[in-house]
Parts: C-alpha cells; sequence; structure tokens
C-alpha cells in the first residue's frame, strides 16, 4: 500500500513525488515508457544528444531572488540554484511582416521597443505591465476572461496586440483562436517578466536532478509501467491496475495524464467527454549545424514568427501551419566559457500540426511526409532568419503522433485541455490532477503545478469533489 501513486514522470509527477516523499510519504509513480520526462524529455540518436520539448526554460530569476515561481521550486524541493546551472538567453524577438520587437529578460527593453515600434502604445504598455504586476493567479472569476477582449480594451494598434500575443500563445496556450486572461498573465509574467535561461546539457540535467532527490528520499520509479485503469470504490480511489495486470493499491492518486485521459482511466466512468481535450499540437525540426548559428549571423536565442498581421491559432487543415512557429538555438544562451564544449550549432524550428492528419497517414507514408514537411518548415523558417540549410549535417523531426506516444494527451495536445482545473480536484475525493490540466504549463510550471497539488494532499486540504 502506497500513500500516493502518481501516474506520469513529467516534471509535474516528479516535483509532486519529491514534495511529498520529503515528508516521509511512500510514492510511487509510474511511468508508461522507458524514459522520464513526457513532453520535456530527451533521447540519443546517430550519437547526438537531442532535446524534446524544451526550448528554454521560463520564469527565469537571478540567484538569491526570494520570490516567484523558480524560487518556490528551489525551496520547497530544497536545490540549490546552482543545480540547475541556467544561463540566461542572450535576447529574443518577435517577427511580423515589416515590424521586430527584441527581448531580453529585462523587461524595460521590450518596452524601449514598443515605444520605438508604436509610440503612441507605450504608456498603454505600461499600463499592461501593472494590469498583469496586480493579477492574482489563482483568481477563478477573472481567470477565463478573453485576453483579445482585454487587450483590444487597453491597446488601440491591432498588431501590437497580435504580436504579445504570438509568444504567450506559443509557450503554453491550449485554447483556440483566444486565450484565458489568467493563462495570458501567467505566460507574459514567465516569458517578459521573468525570462528565458537554460542548462547547458539540456533538459536531461534537470530531470536526472529530479529523479535523483526523489529515489535518494525513497521514492520508487516504475517504468514501462502503463497505467490501465484507476479503481474506485464509492467516491474514492483505493488504487490502479498496471497494463501488466499488476495491481497497486494506494490512500491517494495524483495524475499527470490529463483530465480526460484520466477520466478514461477510472472504473467508474465508462464514457469520458473526449471533446473537453486539447487539440493543438505541434511538428518540431531538429537541425544539426557544422557551425554555430551566431556564425551564419542568427544571433537570437528564440524568434517568434508570424507571415500576416494576423495571429491565426488553431489547428491547420493540413498537415502543418506553415504561417507561424517558432526558431530556437540551443546555443544563444550566455553560456561563457562553457561555449565551448557545444562544437556543433543546433536551430529547431516548431510548427502548429493537425494530429488527426499525421494519425491518419500509413506507415509507407508518414516517413515521407515527415521528410517532406521538414523541408517546407526550413523554408518557412529561414524567411525570419539567416539561411543555415547548406550547414546542415543532422536532421530529426517528431510529429503529433510523437508527442501522443510520449505524454499520452490525446491528440498529441501539448498544453492539453482548454478548460484548466486550478485546484486539481475530480469528481473523486483521492484523485487530483497536475500538469498542464491543472494550469501550468513549461518546465518550471509544471513543477509548480506538482508541488501545489502535493502541498494540499499534505495539509489535508482535500477540496470537495466537482462534476466531471
Amino acid at each position: 500500500m502506497y500513500d500516493t501513486v502518481i501516474i506520469g514522470a513529467g516534471m509535474s509527477g516528479l516535483a509532486a513525488g519529491i514534495r511529498l516523499a520529503h515528508y516521509d510519504q511512500r510514492v510511487c509513480i509510474l511511468e508508461r515508457h522507458y524514459t522520464i520526462g513526457g513532453l520535456n524529455s530527451f533521447y540519443r540518436l546517430g550519437g547526438r544528444d537531442y532535446d524534446v520539448g524544451l526550448h528554454a526554460v521560463t520564469n527565469y530569476s537571478a540567484k538569491g531572488t526570494r520570490k516567484g515561481p523558480l524560487a518556490r521550486i528551489l525551496k520547497q524541493l530544497r536545490f540549490r540554484w546552482e543545480e540547475f546551472s541556467l544561463s540566461e538567453q542572450i535576447g529574443s524577438a518577435i517577427a511580423f511582416p515589416g515590424v521586430k520587437l527584441s527581448f531580453t529578460n529585462d523587461v524595460r527593453f521590450l518596452e524601449a521597443e514598443v515605444e520605438r515600434c508604436f509610440p503612441s502604445e507605450v504608456d498603454n504598455f505600461r499600463g499592461l505591465l501593472t494590469k498583469i504586476a496586480d493579477y492574482d493567479e489563482l483568481d477563478d472569476e477573472t481567470f477565463d476572461l478573453s485576453t483579445r477582449q482585454v487587450l483590444g480594451e487597453i491597446f488601440t494598434e491591432p498588431l501590437l496586440i497580435e504580436m504579445l500575443l504570438c509568444p504567450t500563445m506559443w509557450y503554453g496556450n491550449a485554447r483556440e483562436r483566444d486565450m484565458d486572461w489568467g493563462q495570458f498573465c501567467i505566460m507574459f509574467r514567465s516569458i517578459f517578466l521573468e525570462g528565458f535561461a537554460r542548462p547547458l546539457a539540456g533538459v536531461r540535467l534537470i530531470l536526472k536532478k529530479l529523479i535523483k532527490r526523489f529515489r535518494s528520499l525513497g521514492g520508487e520509479l516504475k517504468l514501462r509501467a502503463g497505467v490501465q485503469q484507476i479503481r474506485v470504490e464509492d467516491d474514492r480511489a483505493v488504487g490502479v491496475v498496471l497494463d501488466s495486470g499488476e495491481q497497486i493499491e494506494a490512500k491517494q492518486v495524483v495524475s499527470s495524464a490529463g483530465f480526460v485521459e484520466t477520466m478514461r482511466l477510472c472504473d467508474d466512468i465508462t464514457e469520458p467527454d473526449v471533446t473537453a481535450a486539447g487539440q493543438l499540437s505541434f511538428a518540431e525540426s531538429i537541425c544539426t549545424l557544422d557551425c554555430q548559428p551566431r556564425d551564419l549571423g542568427y544571433q537570437e536565442t528564440i524568434v517568434f514568427f508570424n507571415d500576416t498581421a494576423s495571429f491565426h491559432w488553431e489547428t491547420p487543415a493540413e498537415l502543418c501551419d506553415l504561417r507561424t512557429g517558432v526558431i530556437c538555438s540551443p546555443n544563444n544562451f550566455a553560456y561563457g566559457e562553457a561555449q565551448e564544449a557545444l562544437p556543433e550549432g543546433t536551430i529547431r524550428v516548431s510548427l502548429l500540426a493537425n494530429f488527426r492528419r499525421w494519425n491518419e497517414l500509413s506507415e509507407e507514408d508518414y516517413p515521407l511526409e515527415k521528410l517532406r514537411w521538414l523541408d517546407r518548415c526550413l523554408e518557412s523558417a529561414v524567411r525570419f532568419c539567416p539561411d543555415f540549410r547548406s550547414r546542415v549535417v543532422a536532421t530529426d523531426m517528431f510529429t503529433p503522433k510523437t508527442i501522443r506516444r510520449f505524454t499520452w494527451h490525446d491528440n498529441g495536445a501539448v498544453y492539453g485541455a482548454p478548460k484548466k482545473r486550478l485546484d486539481g480536484a475530480t469528481h473523486l475525493r483521492n484523485l487530483f490532477l497536475c500538469g498542464s490540466d491543472q494550469g501550468f504549463v513549461g518546465i518550471i510550471g509544471a513543477m509548480v503545478s506538482g508541488i501545489s497539488i502535493a502541498n494540499r494532499l499534505l495539509v489535508g486540504g482535500v477540496p470537495e469533489p466537482t462534476v466531471s
């Protein structure tokens, strides 16, 4: 009998496990796959290491900072700031036709860029900063307001609204076409008020730190241990049944699988509402270069691009949407002398993608379409950065099918369901959600989610069941 069983060894599940294990709970994390990390993982191909998911760690704060999500994680998981080895971004940009807003981890730089490109809006932008600073991220009443409506009441320049929506939606919005105001505030803070950083070793360093800490506290991790069913008696989860048939008993269950996906596992629910699942997914092309991107004139850490004045955030009709994307170079962080440890360059390009279309491809057509869309993806990207294609020595590409396989989210939904459940509650008194469907996304956000649910369990603050 475990005190807590956690479904999924992603960032949120690992953080929840560590937090609970610190208080002598007997915790077991169950992971369907052969490796940890979920969406934010890594793999090795052709002698090279590749990150999946991680472009940058958002919510960066400098050493000694006592407030903010990163400081909270370090304190509650009992890590030192140095252990994550974070190096700040060099600088990023939002690129639309004829207009480019650059930004760093100092929001005053972005403010100056807004004044340069949209001089009549700078006072309104300062007002937005105040409004976001005052926002309470646990305020259920205003969380799901329309961000487009709120920004439309602040700004008179439609293009500036579209440009501010582009990075915040790309890095944390599960809702098509619009964005919950609460989620916009969270993402704006994480990107512009706090900023980007990255360990030189990538996501594997963070994952190794988390799993080492979890095991040192007596936590158990079972890989290749997919959950087939959550056993329910009355209004409580009493344990899980694995794909192998093994049954595991637990006093409480925490799931990072997503709301719809978790409801599907509960043996007291016959038909979960699959329309509530997220729809937005990505395809990403990863290119290894024989030089540093900066040698080719690519100076930015991340470029969020859009090729029209209107930003379209929705599931594309084709396999991918070439109109908007994200270009990221893991090389372009302020690593200092450690930069020499990166002899090759890397550029990653992400596009919106259609899970259903990718999933319907035959085994023969799937690899051919990957090659075709990799070429089209890079062709789209080089409109907004120096053309690096002649320096590419290796490539790989993952699609919504890959995301589905490693996260088990319906439709390969990167940010989960549009409706967030901030209290993590379900219809069962001792079954809770953590991760993207609880409401916090990204590496830091996912860990904050796991910690917040663990803290709720530790203090016995079990919420009343909600309607599924």
